[in-house]
């Protein structure tokens, strides 16, 4: 096979000439793209303005067609990120009737975008709805939450929100299967402290479907727990003939957990320690003693002794 060897000034020559086409072709590319065209995109829809005496359900996808008047740069880079924003429709005219036309409401949706950006159509150009009666139903907020402690800390009260209540509007069939509105989940790790935040609601996923407000104020206390341990008084419970009945030992020793906060006011007010005399009748010799009460958040460690003897007189 053989090889041509090219000389130094053939070897320029064909340098310039792939530079002088390299650049070409650029300037080429950079003049078409700089020209105006007209391309179709998907837009997402959103509504302002509902009307607060009727319920709509929208008759269309909730994506429309955007005919938009750019250059070739910004029809480029639309298709390269992807570009989705959405199309602001306002419903004020729904009051009294039940379509809206869009290309009405051109120069109010252009109104914030760029000159060499604007839409000039969107297809469909009418929109209509579907019409019931508005309705309110008053909810109770549902707090979602994934929350991991740290060692030896743990929830030391009871979650509190404002508004603990939301208020929904829409059509009579779909407010009645809603008992209550969820928030966006609250995930957090290696939890060692109280949380005070505003958590948006979830958002309603129908057009025809208002939540007030989007958002409540919550508060979890997080505290430190520890162990302590008290004697508890143990009561005899289901004993309807009223027999004279000893126990021994009369208190238990409970260990347990309580946060610091709440450990010095602690006392045996706060449980309720009782053996059932019904298992004497099903024939026990001892009876077990449970806890039919202990402060909230607080957990049993152990209960010594789990079994109390007893003598009864007749």
């Amino acid at each position: 096979m053989a090889i041509i060897k090219l000389s130094a000034i053939e070897r320029r020559r064909l340098s310039a000439f792939v530079t002088c086409l390299v650049v070409a072709l650029v300037a080429w590319l950079f003049t078409v793209l700089s020209n105006p065209y007209k391309y179709t995109v998907k837009r997402v829809l959103s509504f302002k303005n509902t009307p607060q005496r009727r319920a709509f359900h929208s008759l269309q996808p909730d994506t429309i067609n955007a005919t938009v008047q750019g250059t070739g740069w910004k029809m480029l880079f639309s298709q390269m990120i992807g570009e989705n924003k959405a199309v602001t429709v306002d419903l004020s005219t729904l009051e009294n009737k039940n379509y809206v036309v869009l290309s009405a409401q051109l120069n109010q949706i252009n109104d914030k975008k760029d000159l060499d950006h604007q839409i000039v159509a969107l297809n469909p150009d009418t929109l209509y709805f579907d019409f019931s009666n508005r309705l309110i139903k008053r909810v109770p907020v549902k707090l979602v939450t994934a929350l991991h402690y740290q060692r030896q800390f743990a929830q030391s009260g009871a979650i509190r929100m404002k508004p603990a209540y939301v208020t929904i509007s829409g059509p009579a069939e779909v407010l009645a299967k809603i008992q209550y509105w969820r928030t966006d989940s609250v995930n957090l790790n290696d939890v060692s402290e109280s949380f005070r935040s505003r958590v948006n609601l979830v958002p309603s996923g129908e057009g025809n479907l208002n939540v007030l407000p989007k958002s409540v104020f919550v508060s979890i206390p997080v505290d430190e727990f520890t162990e302590k341990t008290m004697q508890i008084p143990v009561k005899i419970i289901n004993n309807h003939n009223f027999y004279d009945v000893k126990i021994f030992p009369q208190k238990v020793r409970v260990t347990f957990t309580t946060s610091l906060k709440d450990y010095p006011d602690m006392n045996e007010d706060d449980f309720e320690a009782v053996a059932d005399l019904d298992q004497w009748k099903q024939g026990y010799r001892v009876l077990t003693v449970r806890l039919n009460h202990l402060p909230s958040y607080s957990k049993i460690v152990k209960i010594e002794p789990q079994n109390v003897d007893f003598i009864v007189k007749k």
